[in-house]
């Protein structure tokens, strides 16, 4: 494996996946849900969860209504002693064990920054890879979904609306909170104003019009509720750190 193919951007369907690897394997949600199975154990991954595929470990996945997924793909034990030095023995245990781990806002922070990174860039996929596992060695603990903010419904109801103007108390609503109570759960959970989540999930959505379709540049800013092509130009630059046209380009030129 080489270390561009670390990290790696994935969308997931609802065709059946089943199958396993000799690498460790993390999944990181971005957006939408992805129901999976690791050695006989279910669990149903959002955003602001992870999956822990141990090498070796056969797993199925799928999404039956589409998930986006940041994925690392451990290269090996030798690689993990050589990155992250002290912090190797903690990964290994992380590594073993199959299942779901919940991530902290800071986390899920790191995981969003990765996935807005290009993805060609062998010093941001190696160091984000070691930031990533370093940062959970500490800090995983056993997803909890009943405790937290139903980012899922956010998602869904964001997508479905995206052209729209589209406010905090739609988000409140969704999550049978008062504005004001969804501001500080924000600011705790996610490190962000609810109006922050909003328009990220809005510009998400952008990326994958620009880089899945031959849409116009126009035609996508009006889907995700920019009427300014000029607006929407310098959301994209601030956000991913080109403009439209060279985040397709870009796309283009890896592949995808």
């Amino acid at each position: 494996m080489t270390t561009a193919q670390i990290l790696s951007l994935r969308q997931y369907r609802d065709e059946l996946i089943a199958h396993s690897h000799d690498h460790p394997q993390l999944v990181f949600a971005l957006r939408g849900r992805l129901d999976f199975e690791v050695e006989g154990l279910g669990a149903r991954l959002d955003r602001q969860g992870l999956i822990v595929v141990p090498a070796g470990a056969h797993h199925t996945c799928g999404s039956i209504n589409g998930s986006h997924c940041l994925v690392l793909d451990v290269p090996g034990e030798h690689w993990l002693s050589e990155q992250l030095g002290a912090h190797a023995d903690a990964s290994r245990r992380l590594l073993d064990r199959p299942g779901a781990v919940g991530l902290d806002s800071r986390q899920q922070q790191l995981v969003d920054w990765l996935a807005a990174s290009p993805m060609d860039d062998p010093l941001i996929t190696r160091q984000g890879a070691v930031l990533l596992l370093a940062s959970l060695n500490p800090q995983a603990a056993p997803i909890a979904p009943s405790t937290r903010l139903p980012y899922a419904a956010f998602d869904a109801h964001i997508d479905q609306h995206a052209a729209y103007p589209l406010q905090v108390a739609d988000l409140a609503r969704l999550a049978g909170l008062s504005t004001a109570r969804l501001h500080a759960r924000f600011a705790s959970e996610a490190g962000m104003t609810p109006m922050d989540y909003i328009r990220q999930q809005r510009l998400l959505k952008a990326r994958r019009l620009l880089v899945e379709t031959r849409l116009p540049v126009g035609e996508v800013a009006a889907q995700v509720g920019y009427g300014s092509q000029s607006a929407f130009s310098a959301a994209v630059m601030r956000a991913f750190g080109c403009t439209p046209l060279a985040l397709r380009r870009e796309a283009g030129d890896n592949g995808q």
